[in-house]
């Protein structure tokens, strides 16, 4: 399957380290991030699932919910969840991981890294994001190597800036994080700025005259 951004995020029913999830009753009004791995007991992985961990209270403060998928039983997830919280010397470990053991959920949506083969001789599954808004809809989607770790820092500020624009007829420059300023979308005409912008709004010179590059704070 192959999806593209707007798209509506197909709803699953699967077996999970807490139990048997409908992925849209699960989702409820929040917003999601699935994040798949090549496998359980994985040194990347291991990592990867550890920070994420930490991250929940972030997550839970943009109302967003993590959910992990990994092509291992649910009972190989339950005995891994010891390690991650030793390695990330956590207390609890507080989202599910999904048990795609069948890899039926990582072919649908479309996850295995075919130049990265497992021992069983079939292409691991790469480290995919899909970041959900509550509406159901596929708002990001990212495919890294089975062998780069993921940035979830970076996730989450990608996250600010989907629901900050959302809200606000802005778009956010390079490197932007919250807080910093934004630029006016183009469609704003002049004679709006001042009652969507009322914190102001400035306008950077530039050598083509053209003054599409507008600054303000929201």
């Amino acid at each position: 399957m192959s999806l593209n951004l707007g798209d509506q995020f197909p709803n699953f029913q699967a077996d999970t380290s807490i139990g048997k999830i409908d992925f849209y009753e699960w989702l409820g009004d929040s917003w999601g991030i699935l994040f798949s791995h090549p496998a359980d007991f994985t040194p990347v992985c291991t990592t990867e699932l550890s920070a994420v961990a930490k991250l929940v209270p972030e997550f839970a403060k943009r109302n967003v919910k993590p959910i992990a998928l990994s092509c291992d039983s649910t009972e190989s997830h339950k005995q891994w969840i010891t390690d991650i919280k030793a390695y990330g010397k956590l207390d609890d470990f507080n989202y599910p991981i999904i048990d795609d053991e069948k890899r039926e959920l990582a072919v649908k949506l479309n996850m295995l890294d075919k130049d990265e083969i497992g021992a069983a001789g079939l292409p691991l599954t790469c480290r995919a994001v899909f970041v959900v808004d509550h509406s159901k809809k596929l708002r990001l989607s990212l495919l890294y190597p089975a062998t780069t770790g993921r940035n979830f820092t970076e996730i989450l500020r990608v996250i600010d800036s989907m629901q900050l624009t959302d809200r606000k007829k802005v778009a956010t420059p390079a490197d932007w994080v919250q807080g910093q300023e934004c630029m006016v979308q183009p469609s704003v005409k002049e004679d709006e700025l001042a009652k969507l912008f009322p914190s102001g709004v400035t306008n950077v010179e530039l050598p083509s005259g053209k003054q599409y590059l507008r600054k303000t704070n929201v």
